[in-house]
């Protein structure tokens, strides 16, 4: 038996609860890992609270990070004492995840954990953490260069948005900060935020091109807010898109893309090849302060996750959050 948050769908309804699960249930799979730490995104965040349609496999352990130690494998490229990384490829939505003691795991999807970081730091960068630097792998492969101008971060106080501007003001970048939370201005700031725009100014409906504010732009927000970044982009600059939290819709047109030469970059951390997340988890390891990642950082154990996700959720939540199996 081990410990998992196992989320449940029936002619009884959605129940999630942490309870004891048999091992012989583990999905097949050539790697078996003792999970030390996952994590809380907004997609566990909506799959433990039964809001959004994640599930669609029931019954569901939640949990699509994690990062442990391999007790058994099969795979060539692992054996047992490795330690590992895993986000994404449908686990905790088509496949049981990681908010458990015991995760089954493919070889070809994980990442050896980096020698500079904990399995706690990783699981405090997560897919979120992830997803932020191919955002910023995106910008530098479209050329953008600190000193370039101001580049916007939505969702900023978020655990996309937090990561993106440690990232970005490490890397020596002009950040704008964009939140609903004018009280966690000092917070961004500190994270490398040199201005802070509410969030009002973004979310409602714009000009279809407006006066040219930044070199690049990353979006976790979607909807309005993707709309008037793209608009508010400069000539030839590029806005990276990665969440939804506003909405799914892209209410603007094609002005920007045909007059200003903007490009819009999708990020998919789901299904990333192996190649790019090695790469995304190499500069990850060397780019985040370990000050700024703790500032990030909040920790919960297990038995905490399902009231921290509804808390998530509803914008209670600053940054990451990290759970401790």
């Amino acid at each position: 038996m081990f410990k998992a948050l196992m989320l449940e769908k029936d002619d009884a309804g959605f129940r999630a609860a942490v309870r004891g699960v048999d091992e012989t249930g583990l999905p097949e799979g050539d790697v078996t890992v003792r999970v030390e730490y996952s994590t809380l995104n907004y997609k566990d965040a909506l799959a433990i609270t039964n809001r959004s349609p994640i599930v669609r496999s029931w019954p569901m352990i939640a949990g699509i990070d994690g990062a442990g130690t391999v007790l058994a494998s099969s795979h060539p490229a692992w054996k047992a004492g490795d330690a590992i990384v895993h986000n994404g490829w449908g686990v905790g939505e088509t496949r049981w995840g990681c908010l458990a003691e015991r995760a089954r795991l493919k070889g070809d999807w994980l990442v050896a954990l980096p020698s500079a970081l904990s399995s706690r730091q990783a699981m405090a960068i997560g897919t979120a953490g992830y997803t932020a630097m191919l955002a910023v792998l995106a910008l530098e492969a479209h050329g953008v260069k600190p000193g370039d101008g101001t580049v916007l971060v939505t969702g900023a106080s978020g655990g996309v948005g937090s990561v993106a501007i440690a990232l970005l003001g490490r890397l020596g970048y002009q950040i704008a900060a964009a939140t609903g939370r004018p009280q966690e201005a000092a917070y961004l700031r500190e994270l490398g935020a040199s201005e802070i725009v509410e969030r009002g100014e973004l979310s409602s409906p714009g000009k279809p091109l407006q006066k040219e504010r930044w070199s690049a732009a990353i979006d976790a927000v979607g909807s309005h807010t993707l709309a008037n970044a793209l608009a508010q982009t400069r000539y030839g600059g590029i806005v990276a898109a990665c969440g939804l939290a506003q909405g799914f819709d892209l209410p603007g047109t094609v002005m920007p893309f045909i007059l200003r030469g903007v490009t819009l970059a999708g990020i998919d951390s789901v299904m990333a090849p192996l190649a790019l997340r090695q790469e995304a988890w190499r500069r990850l390891a060397g780019g985040l302060d370990a000050a700024a990642l703790e500032l990030i950082t909040e920790e919960v154990p297990l038995d905490d996750a399902i009231a921290k996700a509804g808390a998530l959720l509803e914008g209670r939540v600053r940054g990451r959050v990290v759970v401790r199996i």
